[in-house]
C-alpha cells in the first residue's frame, strides 16, 4: 500500500507534495482495477475559487489527490515545511501517466476541448506513444450539461472501457463534474484544464524560464487578456495576501498541516 503524501493547506486548499512519477504510479494503481477515483491539478486560481466557494472547497480538499501545478503553491509548500516539493504541471503530467498507460496497454480517454482540439490532441498523443489505447474523447457542450446528459456520458465512458479519463473543460468546472461522476463511472479522472490546448497546439506555452518563476500567469495574461484579466488581476494579489497572512500566522501557531 502506498504511503500517505505529506500535504499542507494552502489558503484553506489541500495540496499534496508529489512528483510526475509517484501521480502516474497511483493513478495506475487505481486505474488497474477500476476504482473511480479523481485528481485535482491545483492552481492559484483553483486556490481562490475554494478561498471563495466553501462547497467548491469540499469538492478540491475532497479529491484523492491534489498536485501542485502553479509554482506559487510549489513555493508554499516549501515556506510550510515540505523542502522537497516539485511542480506538477497538467500538460506535462497527462504524457506521463499517457506513456504508462500505454506501457501497459490500459484505455484512456478525453473529455473536452473543441472537437477540433480534440482531434489535434488525440493525432498527437498517438503518433508520441504507440500502443496507446484511446477508448473514448468527447467534446461536451460549453453550455452547462444537464442531468440528463451527463448521465448519458457517464454511461458511454463507462461502455469504452476507459479507465484513466483526462477533463480539459477548465476549472472550477472540471473539478464539479468529476466530483459527480465519482463513483458512477470506473475511471481516474485528472483534471487537466487548459492541457488540451497546450499539448493540441491550439495556444502557446509559456517559455521554461517563465514557468519556472511563476510568470506563466503573465505569458498568458499577455496571450488572452479579454479572457483572463479578471481572473489574474482579482486573484494573484489576494493570494499573496492571504498567504502571506496564513505563513506569518504559523509561523506563531502551528506547522499548516491540519489548517482549513
Amino acid at each position: 500500500m502506498a504511503l500517505v503524501l505529506e500535504h499542507r493547506y494552502i489558503v484553506g486548499m489541500r495540496v499534496d507534495a508529489s512528483d510526475y512519477e509517484e501521480v502516474a504510479e497511483r493513478i495506475l494503481a487505481w486505474a488497474r482495477t477500476g476504482e473511480s477515483r479523481y485528481v485535482c491539478v491545483g492552481t492559484v486560481h483553483m486556490a481562490m475559487e475554494a478561498n471563495d466557494d466553501p462547497s467548491f472547497r469540499e469538492v478540491v480538499n475532497g479529491a484523492d489527490l491534489v498536485t501542485s501545478d502553479g509554482m506559487p503553491l510549489v513555493w508554499g509548500l516549501r515556506l510550510l515545511g515540505v523542502p522537497g516539493a516539485t511542480r506538477v504541471y497538467g500538460p506535462d503530467l497527462t504524457p506521463v501517466v499517457c506513456r504508462a498507460a500505454a506501457r501497459e496497454g490500459i484505455p484512456v480517454g478525453f473529455h473536452g476541448g473543441t472537437p477540433q482540439v480534440l482531434e489535434r490532441l488525440v493525432a498527437r498523443l498517438r503518433a508520441d506513444h504507440p500502443g496507446l489505447r484511446i477508448s473514448y474523447a468527447y467534446s461536451p457542450p460549453f453550455r452547462p450539461s444537464s442531468a440528463e446528459e451527463e448521465a448519458r456520458q457517464a454511461e458511454a465512458i463507462a461502455v469504452s472501457g476507459c479507465r484513466v479519463l483526462f477533463v480539459g473543460t477548465g476549472c472550477p468546472k472540471q473539478e464539479w463534474w468529476m466530483a459527480r461522476m465519482r463513483g458512477r463511472i470506473p475511471a481516474v479522472m485528472i483534471g487537466v484544464g487548459a492541457a488540451f490546448d497546450f499539448l493540441a497546439g491550439a495556444k502557446r506555452q509559456a517559455p521554461q524560464w517563465m514557468q519556472g518563476a511563476g510568470l506563466e500567469w503573465l505569458f498568458r495574461l499577455a496571450a488572452e487578456p479579454r479572457r483572463l484579466w479578471r481572473r489574474y488581476l482579482r486573484n494573484n494579489p489576494r493570494f499573496v495576501l492571504l498567504f502571506s497572512r496564513q505563513l506569518i500566522s504559523e509561523r506563531f501557531i502551528g506547522n499548516g498541516r491540519e489548517v482549513a
